[in-house]
């Protein structure tokens, strides 16, 4: 008998609605169920393409005698965090502080009243390494429940009173300046691998944030160190087994800090942030691998994690079935010598073991490797590189595929929309743009809908039932804020205007803070607000972003003042924790370049405005549009007549002007070096 997830639309919910457990969904009914039955709440939260949740759901939630006692003792409620990154991180919080860790799937048991007094992470059936069983948990906490409430109740206060205590400081009055930057790349240049690229050891995780300032940084000062660093790393990506070297698109992360062995689930956020990354670096440096890898990933999540409605899908499974019908992580990518050789025969299986990094005993497990580029097999043929790739690629189609979450949030598809866009306006790929388009047009009509305010998800046409949370606002208006620069349609910078106006209205605090969820919001014990960018940039990061590039595009105080508000915690955290808060440090990049505001009086799509396009100023604006109706769309097109009839671009920063050029050479020029005045 299928148990109340029925009703939802989270994949990952859906996941569960068979198990035995009499599962409910987070609403204030299941609290109340709580209350007339005095049981605690166990929330257990995770997400569909986590490995660790799938292994917990089949040793433990599938289990009758397990489940049967949770429903005896506990009101259980199941959170996909991609839904609810509200509930996620308050509980998150209170996971780490008194554990010192967090992570997914993440068990936590409460009060009635959300106050959560006993915490962990993953549980196994049987005790092990000194951790607890899950049935050992269970009854443990049952136990306390009955004999020994004013204990619990006494935990359950002290956490929340501990959470509450914990005020963001978030860096007084003040912009981050040249002093702040300059103290945040030191720091990245302590942590950067020399050896590897990247920061930090294992496990390492694409810094795609932290490339974009390092980007945006050499940009603006001319740092050769800066770009060294970012080329560097995106190289290292590109050649590991992060990247999947047959289809295109990158996994989470790499177990190792080589980056050849990768938690194989591909999630369409950092797919978005990468494509986009490798696009700007091809800016800044014409580099030919940086191309391809921009547009294979652009094509990768077209190809893979486009929906029917014209989303994209938030994404792919680590684990899919291998040859002998098991489930195990990573079946779908790695090859052993043996298959190589049945699909492409001896002397091409040699050559592609030796291209690819396949050895006998395998860099993975049970002797398969996952493909990389070593570059060591000295001088490749091209066009036979080529042909033994369409063919692993083809028997590759063969293998059963890894499961999709189908489920659109509105932030990722907005990074979506930005990458697309600009990676389809740089290599005349206008296909790409179109689908960016299509993805903006279905969060205006399914996630704004009717109501006006951005929904988070929606699945199969159909918008979810929860709220939107600072980083949908803010990825979101920034998709649209590059769909409008690359398109010439003002449209998209009115809708982005539209969320802006509620980021000001409903997620604004005192003294320029943000918050996560809207004043109007469901209360939770603690309103969350995290500035620090981790896999995505933060709502707070993500919002100043789009701010400051909405008041460039027009002229608005209210939305510089608020982006200038915000950035007050990238002055705090930038010299003491660069490497999350990498999308910050570039929004305060763009703050110290002005932005620059180009508008161009010609045609879209016309040889001004891809300079314009290509211009590598960081977070610069750019409006095209020819005729009277221009000015109407952008109002940076006021006022901004041809030259001698020709299509003209002019340059701004900070209320002063440059002299107007038709010559795309000149305005080339005007967008590559550092600002001047």
């Amino acid at each position: 008998m299928a148990n109340r997830l029925a009703q939802t639309t989270s994949p990952y919910l859906l996941q569960h609605v068979d198990n035995p457990v009499d599962w409910w969904p987070w609403s204030p009914e299941a609290f109340e169920e709580a209350r007339r039955r005095d049981v605690p709440v166990l929330l257990s939260v995770g997400y569909a393409s986590c490995h660790w949740c799938h292994v917990m759901a089949h040793e433990s939630f599938e289990d009758d005698a397990t489940a049967a006692y949770m429903n005896e003792h506990f009101v259980s409620v199941k959170v996909d965090r991609e839904e609810r990154p509200d509930v996620d991180a308050v509980y998150m919080e209170a996971v780490q502080a008194a554990t010192g860790h967090g992570g997914w799937p993440m068990t936590v048991f409460l009060t009635a009243d959300g106050e959560p007094f006993y915490f962990g992470t993953y549980f196994p059936p049987e005790a092990r390494h000194g951790s607890p069983s899950f049935r050992q948990v269970l009854e443990g906490v049952a136990a306390a429940w009955k004999d020994r409430r004013d204990e619990v109740a006494e935990v359950a206060g002290r956490i929340v009173a501990d959470l509450a205590g914990r005020s963001l400081v978030h860096g007084g009055d003040g912009v981050p300046g040249e002093s702040e930057v300059a103290q945040a790349l030191l720091g990245l240049t302590r942590e950067y691998d020399e050896q590897h690229g990247g920061f930090g050891g294992a496990p390492k995780f694409p810094p795609s944030m932290a490339v974009e300032f390092l980007l945006r940084h050499y940009a603006r000062t001319g740092s050769d160190g800066a770009l060294q660093m970012a080329a560097d790393t995106c190289a290292a990506m590109a050649r590991g087994g992060i990247y999947d070297q047959l289809g295109g698109g990158f996994a989470r992360y790499s177990v190792d800090r080589e980056w050849i062995v990768p938690h194989f689930e591909k999630m369409l956020y950092d797919n978005a942030l990468l494509c986009r990354v490798y696009a700007h670096l091809w800016r800044a440096t014409g580099s030919d691998e940086a191309r391809r890898i921009a547009l294979e990933t652009a094509d990768f999540m077209v190809r893979e994690l486009r929906t029917a409605e014209g989303g994209f899908a938030s994404a792919l499974d680590a684990d899919s079935e291998d040859a002998d019908g098991r489930h195990v992580e990573g079946a779908y990518y790695v090859w052993t010598p043996a298959q190589l050789r049945e699909v492409l025969g001896e002397d091409d299986a040699a050559f592609a073991a030796a291209y690819y990094g396949v050895t006998e005993d395998g860099t993975f497990e049970e002797g398969a490797s996952v493909l990389r580029l070593p570059g060591d097999a000295g001088p490749v043929d091209a066009d036979r590189v080529a042909d033994v790739r369409a063919r692993l690629l083809a028997a590759r189609e063969q293998r059963p595929r890894p499961g999709r979450d189908d489920k659109v949030v509105a932030a990722w598809n907005g990074l979506a929309i930005a990458a697309l866009a600009e990676t389809g306006a740089y290599f005349d790929r206008p296909d790409l743009v179109e689908r960016a388009t299509e993805a903006a047009d279905l969060l205006v009509r399914v996630h704004l809908g009717e109501v006006a305010r951005l929904t988070r998800t929606s699945k199969d046409g159909r918008a979810g039932d929860n709220a939107g949370v600072l980083e949908d606002y803010g990825d979101v208006a920034e998709g649209f804020l590059a769909l409008a620069a690359v398109t010439g349609e003002g449209a998209w910078l009115e809708f982005a205007g539209f969320l802006l106006d509620i980021v000001l209205e409903q997620f604004t605090g005192e003294g320029g803070q943000l918050y996560d969820t809207a004043h109007d919001a469901e209360q939770l014990i603690r309103r969350p607000q995290d500035p620090t960018d981790s896999a995505t940039p933060s709502g707070w990061t993500a919002a100043a972003g789009a701010l400051l590039s909405y008041a460039a595009y027009t002229g608005s105080e209210p939305h510089r003042t608020a982006a200038e508000g915000a950035l007050g915690v990238v002055k705090a955290l930038g010299p003491r924790v660069p490497r999350f808060v990498g999308w910050g440090l570039a929004v305060a990049e763009a703050l110290l370049d002005g932005p620059r505001e180009v508008a161009v009086a010609g045609p879209v799509g016309g040889e001004l405005h891809r300079t314009a396009l290509l211009g590598r100023a960081p977070g610069a604006v750019v409006a095209a549009g020819e005729g009277p109706g221009a000015g109407a769309e952008f109002p940076l097109l006021v006022d901004r007549p041809l030259v001698g009839g020709q299509p003209t671009a002019y340059v701004c920063r900070h209320f002063v002007c440059s002299a107007p050029t038709t010559n795309a050479g000149e305005l080339a020029a005007a967008l590559a070096g550092p600002a001047g005045g």
